[in-house]
């Protein structure tokens, strides 16, 4: 965002912490840095009453589902990085001349 939000929008964002989003999933969205929202939090939070803190609304759903997809997304990148590795490692052993596996055993 560039500029620097006001008081009320920072305790939002601080809320929406206490409410379970993951900071980096706040940091991308607001597009501020992690550890400046973890800041706010250990400086709000003691002021921020439980009745305060976002349940359910659709804004925290969306966050939350926002987080579970990330997630998913993040596990999917991970297997499809392996599996690219094991094709990359097939191609190198059929391009060798005498591999291993194809030895006579005795």
């Amino acid at each position: 965002m560039g500029k620097r939000l006001n008081e009320e929008t920072r305790l939002q964002i601080v809320k929406e912490a206490l409410a379970g989003i993951k900071v980096g999933v706040l940091a991308r969205m607001y597009t501020i840095h992690p550890e400046t929202i973890r800041g706010w939090i250990r400086e709000h939070r003691d002021e921020i009453t439980p009745d305060e803190i976002p349940l359910a609304d659709e804004h925290v759903q969306e966050l939350q589902r926002l987080q579970e997809v990330e997630s998913r997304y993040e596990k999917a990148v991970k297997v499809l990085g392996e599996k690219e590795l094991e094709i990359e490692i097939l191609r190198e052993l059929l391009k060798k001349k005498n591999p291993a596996y194809l030895k006579p055993t005795k």
